[in-house]
């Protein structure tokens, strides 16, 4: 261990980053998913910074009850106040937390890191939306300066109006997509908005983000048994349907849906086709039109050839260097290796290392921090 932290150390000499750690996470058993999406959020900076302040503002308390959100906190700080610059960390507290917290990561059965993802993202919003109630609730919990701020509170008693609760992980990971559907007899065009921490792409054989997306947001016809019941016309009437960016992200999360269930095998299958992921992404599928620039800088990758075993691994862009993160092992690789995880052109292929998901940070905030 401590040669290949060395060696990293040797490979990037005098431009290892001031105050950068790279620190490998120990594997307790098929923890693999859970180490390389770690390891993406370690890596995106704004998350990263907004967790270790809240760990600083919050481990004064002392009486903090334990949870998701204090022991990722309590990792990261940990990560990046080591002394020595590489080595491994092993992010125990955290895994057996997540094991407490949901019977779905208990077993040693391979799991989703998609799925994992989702449930620590949705879960550090709980956390976040239940300490901001009971901050509310207890008046003495806030200062007064705080109190101040916020002016009078207009959200009335029985949380009428009450606006949800934007945290600092919906200021990095949510967008909002918006829903349209046009009446194709009364021309009424009805707009429905969600919003989305990731979004979850269908793939096909040698193809590209970019033509991914716009499959997304393709024009679909409602009719036959799909007809939409329109507002205007009252009645159901056939109608177009399509969905569109309308706030994009700050962080961008893109998940390929690469384990697809097939009716006549009764199970799923791991897709290995080939989906360009650019190191820049122009997302011009949005409301406004205006095309939102990205750039890549973590992938969580899937080795294997089926759905239900394999290992991930992630590669990771820090300060303009690319890594190769693998549980324990930390190595530099260079950027065109990146192409090398876009998965197979042909059906069989030796290759089983294909990107699954992605992480893209929006240029606009990136010159910001």
């Amino acid at each position: 261990m401590g040669a290949a932290g060395s060696k990293l150390e040797k490979a990037l000499g005098d431009q290892f980053p001031e105050g950068e750690r790279y620190f490998g996470l120990e594997n307790f058993g098929n923890t693999c998913y859970c180490n390389s999406v770690l390891q993406a959020l370690y890596f995106c900076v704004p998350f990263r910074e907004q967790l270790l302040d809240y760990y600083a503002n919050n481990k004064t308390t002392g009486d903090v009850e334990e949870n998701l959100l204090t022991c990722l906190a309590d990792l990261f700080s940990q990560i990046s106040s080591q002394k020595k610059k590489t080595g491994v960390i092993a992010p125990k507290r955290f895994v057996q937390r997540v094991k407490k917290q949901n019977e779905l990561f208990r077993s040693y059965m391979h799991q989703d890191a998609h799925e994992f993802l989702n449930f620590l993202l949705n879960e550090l919003v709980d956390i976040l939306e239940k300490e901001s109630n009971a901050a509310k609730i207890s008046p003495e919990a806030s200062s007064p300066s705080e109190k101040v701020a916020n002016g009078p509170r207009t959200a009335q008693s029985n949380g009428v109006q009450k606006e949800p609760l934007v945290t600092w992980v919906h200021k990095n990971f949510q967008g909002i997509l918006t829903n349209e559907t046009r009446c194709l007899r009364c021309e009424t065009v009805t707009a429905r908005d969600e919003t989305f921490l990731d979004l979850s792409l269908d793939i096909e054989q040698n193809s590209s983000i970019t033509s991914c997306l716009k499959n997304f947001s393709s024009t679909e016809t409602l009719n036959a048994e799909d007809k939409f019941f329109c507002d205007k016309c009252c009645s159901l009437q056939e109608a177009q349907k399509r969905m569109k960016i309308k706030k994009p992200p700050h962080i961008l999360v893109i998940h390929l849906k690469r384990f697809k269930y097939i009716e006549q095998l009764g199970r799923y299958k791991k897709l290995s086709y080939r989906v360009v992921f650019p190191l820049e992404l122009k997302l011009s599928n949005t409301v406004e039109d205006a095309d939102s620039e990205y750039s890549l800088f973590a992938v969580v990758v899937h080795v294997g050839s089926g759905p239900n075993h394999g290992h991930y691994v992630s590669l990771v862009k820090s300060h303009n260097h690319w890594l190769f993160f693998d549980d324990e092992n930390v190595e530099m690789i260079d950027e065109s290796a990146v192409q090398t995880f876009f998965g197979s052109s042909q059906e069989y292929s030796s290759n089983t290392d294909h990107g699954y998901i992605l992480f893209y940070e929006s240029l606009a905030t990136s010159s910001k921090s």
